[in-house]
């Protein structure tokens, strides 16, 4: 006997669908409810504080029940995934007219974190993604797609520290690994572990390819990326077994190259605030600061270009012409207004490609359709070489228009089960029912005085209840002889109800004509998905179209609000800023922001910036990489001139804390960023160092600050900004050439502090730590006590005339160090008299300057 064969029908079939899903909220319909019983039931009434009864009873006990309502389930939904649970979502599928035992029921759509495309479920202005990560040898293969809008991207890595960098600009709302997968995200997101088997690469290409329709992958420029296709397959397989569908809107493969963006650590976007500051809120951040577009998918454009900034220069100039262009036309402002109107519609396509879009997602596309011509004319102005190219990507579209205006009302009701969507004229059957509808009142009134004409009694009736249905009662007091067409249908007391084959037709009509009006609306509602289908593509690239122009138009308004200019992009080596400003802290502070220059060339790699704290050197250093990042989206930038050479990569060792999660100190942390800048950096990179070596003894910190700096000028050559409050560090130009010394000033009145916040050549003459104390608060008794304290250290200092500073002793054991190491690369076999008489030059400098410091 079966374990379920003491439940009821109904209990049996749920228990089936639920071994079918064990893992996720089974929402069971039954009627206006979705029900949750038994664990289920126990753990939805404490995540959505919904009361838990019981039904019926299993094994002499009750069955726990939590439910609610169908109308409200969105909000319930929204809340669950916001949780990370994911949920099965069950609903009827038979007709219960029809139905022998318990309503035919199935799983329509698994929700789960990243694949949501319900518009209540989803953050307009961010992406949700599912990603799917492969190891193949040496290559991390990870695959991205948004369901919600049917991007889908594929890339390859080298190294776990790359593929956290990638995971951290993704930032995925699900993440898919293998069971057998050692890698250990550091992220926050659902992690799903599947079989291995889910990535095998063979099924993977065939799922791919039978997908796309197409031989092979080589199209897409990723036939042989082995370990991302293993994770595109996997992700395949996993949304439409989620989705219950096959997806159409996925239409390709996108293919990023590393190589192709500006790298960015985790640490990088953490310190530089690009979308979430320190506190982990958006405000003050650059893309609060540059995100003025008008569309929900211009925004999402936005952020994607700011976490993944090009090094392309050929499509960045194509940006900055696009900008330009609208600033000549002062356009910004009208094609604001004409786009805020057009809605998401992104996403919009994407539910109609899942046939799951609903009757306003429609009015929202004839909207767009509607302002094409618009926008057409907008941009027919420019010469841009890439607004020519959305202009043209834009479309038409006008029999789709015609269709949509003919379809569907002006405000159809939310959804189509509500019926009354279709417009009056789309459909003759259609206008006919609902006519039957609107007319019955008029018939009987027609076909009683007829009747009451044929039969010559006046007091005849035409009635109708719920029981008996229409039909025509004539008093008993009436002795007439009646038509042959008039059949009994009910005796009463004093009168007598007939019914004939012209009003038997008529209630026919009548009483079905609501149920069959909106059984044939729901078909002609699904059949223009099929209509739209051939138009979908095409739509698609229309939408990204308009994303593009929202982008270019919002950076064109920045641009012209804020002041900021079109940098200069060349492929020299030189980072060349002129009167440069922070975009977040010059909009956030009341008073005129202090603007400064900077040059890195040839002949400077790196500068050694001091001065106080507060002084604005976190703000400066931040405002160069800012600025930098800037110019890679293809942004104008806050400055009054900006020359920009190829960066590939921006580094930044900016403050730390403990990562008490994962074991490590503040000084280990500070030491594993320090490591990946020192191991990762080339000549090309921008690299921002503050205050490294604070976290342990002042020696041992100045020690690798020192050997720090002098590895990034000497060997790497990256362009370094290296604030310290070692004042040893400002003798590292007298060794090196490329090392020049900067600092930023304050001047005291009396007690006070006033902060200059120009950058100026040269190092700092003092830090003034006790002033910024005073200004923090600390009481002045310990201000006080301080300043006697620093004397007494000051008074007993071991330092004479005549002994070595600090900085003269690493200079002169830096300098040893490198005479050691070049006379270990020295093989005298190899030279010829020419070298060894350069060589023998070199060796006497160095060796003076080891005895002169000495």
């Amino acid at each position: 006997m079966s374990e379920n064969s003491h439940h009821t029908p109904m209990m049996q079939q749920y228990l089936q669908i639920k071994g079918e899903h064990p893992d996720q909220l089974l929402f069971y319909r039954m009627g206006d409810f979705y029900e949750l019983f038994f664990d289920d039931a126990h753990r939805a009434a404490e995540l959505l504080d919904i009361t838990l009864t019981a039904r019926g009873n299993s094994n002499g006990k009750p069955i726990p029940m939590a439910g609610v309502p169908y109308h409200a389930a969105e909000n319930y939904l929204a809340k669950l995934v916001k949780l990370g649970v994911s949920v099965a979502i069950c609903e009827q599928i038979g007709d219960p007219a029809k139905s022998k035992g318990p309503v035919e029921r199935q799983v329509v759509r698994i929700l789960t974190p990243g694949t949501l495309t319900d518009e209540a479920l989803l953050d307009s202005r961010r992406e949700n993604l599912l990603v799917s990560v492969h190891t193949d040898k040496n290559s991390f293969g990870i695959a991205a797609a948004e369901i919600s809008s049917g991007r889908f991207v594929v890339l390859e890595v080298d190294s776990e520290e790359a593929l956290d960098a990638e995971l951290a600009r993704l930032q995925p709302a699900e993440l898919l690994l293998s069971e057998s997968s050692s890698y250990q995200p550091s992220l926050t997101c659902q992690l799903r572990s599947l079989p291995e088997w889910h990535f095998e690469y063979e099924s993977s290409r065939r799922r791919l390819c039978e997908h796309f329709v197409t031989q092979d992958l080589k199209g897409f420029g990723c036939d042989a990326m082995a370990a991302a296709i293993s994770a595109a397959g996997c992700l395949l397989n996993y949304a439409q077994q989620t989705q219950r569908h096959a997806l159409p809107h996925l239409r390709g493969l996108s293919v990023e190259s590393v190589s192709d963006s500006i790298g960015l650590d985790p640490q990088t976007r953490r310190n530089l605030e690009i979308e979430q500051n320190l506190r982990g809120q958006r405000d003050n951040t650059l893309l609060s600061v540059l995100d003025r577009t008008a569309t929900p998918m211009g925004s999402r454009l936005l952020r994607r270009w700011l976490l993944r900034p090009l090094t392309q220069h050929t499509i960045l100039r194509e940006r900055q012409q696009a900008i330009q262009s609208f600033l000549d036309a002062q356009q910004s402002d009208e094609l604001h207004q004409t786009l805020k109107h057009i809605g998401d519609i992104e996403r919009i396509l994407s539910r109609m490609s899942l046939r799951s879009a609903r009757p306003r997602d429609f009015v929202q596309l004839r909207k767009l359709l509607g302002l094409l011509p618009q926008l057409h004319q907008l941009l027919a102005i420019h010469g841009s070489g890439r607004l020519k190219q959305l202009k043209r990507s834009l479309g038409e579209f006008n029999e789709l228009r015609q269709l949509l205006d003919k379809a569907i009302i002006d405000e159809p009701p939310m959804l189509i089960r509500d019926g009354g969507v279709l417009a009056p004229g789309y459909n003759a059957e259609l206008d006919r029912l609902r006519d039957l509808q609107r007319n019955a009142n008029g018939f009987l009134e027609a076909l009683e005085l007829k009747e009451k004409q044929r039969t010559g009694v006046n007091s005849l009736k035409v009635g109708y209840n719920r029981v008996q249905g229409y039909y025509i009662e004539l008093s008993k007091s009436h002795d007439v002889s009646l038509p042959d067409e008039y059949v009994r249908r009910q005796t009463l007391k004093n009168a007598e109800r007939y019914i004939t084959p012209e009003l038997k037709g008529f209630e026919d009509q009548v009483l079905s004509a609501s149920d069959k009006a909106l059984a044939l609306e729901k078909a002609l509602y699904e059949a223009l998905f099929d209509l739209l289908a051939p138009d979908l593509p095409a739509l698609f690239q229309s939408a990204a179209a308009v994303a593009e122009i929202d982008v270019l138009s919002a950076l064109a308004e920045r641009a012209h609000s804020l002041d900021y200019v079109m940098p200069q992009l060349t492929d020299e080596s030189v980072l060349d800023i002129q009167a440069g400003r922070h975009p977040v802290v010059e909009l956030s502070q009341s008073t005129p922001f202090c603007a400064n220059d900077l040059r890195f060339d040839g002949q400077q790699t790196l500068f050694v910036l001091t001065g106080p704290n507060m002084g604005g050197k976190s703000t400066y250093m931040r405002q160069v990489a800012l600025i930098v990042l800037m110019a890679h989206i293809g942004s104008f930038v806050p400055a009054e001139r900006a020359v920009i050479g190829p960066i590939d990569q921006i580094f930044t060792r900016i403050g730390a804390a403990d990562d008490l999660a994962g074991g490590r100190s503040t000084f280990m942390v500070e030491m594993n960023e320090a490591a990946n800048i020192l191991n990762n950096a080339t000549a090309n990179s921008l690299v921002l160092m503050d205050e490294v070596g604070r976290g342990t003894s002042t020696f041992d910190g100045l020690a690798l600050a020192w050997s720090c700096a002098e590895r990034l000028v000497r060997d790497i050559g990256a362009y370094t900004l290296f604030a310290t409050h070692y004042y040893e560090m400002t003798q590292l130009p007298t060794l090196f050439p490329k090392a020049h010394n900067l600092h930023l000033d304050a001047v005291e009145y009396g007690d006070k502090i006033v902060f200059l916040h120009q950058v100026k050549s040269g190092a700092a003459s003092q830090s003034y730590g006790l002033q910024v104390a005073r200004l923090a608060g600390v009481p002045q008794s310990v201000i006080d006590a301080a300043k006697l304290k620093l004397r007494e250290l000051e008074s007993t200092q071991i330092r004479t005339e005549n002994s070595p500073s600090q900085a003269d002793l690493f200079v002169s054991v830096s300098t040893e160090l490198r005479l050691e190491q070049r006379l270990k690369e020295i093989n005298p076999n190899e030279l010829t008299p020419l070298e060894a008489l350069n060589l023998l030059a070199e060796l006497k400098s160095l060796a003076q300057g080891s005895v002169d410091r000495s």
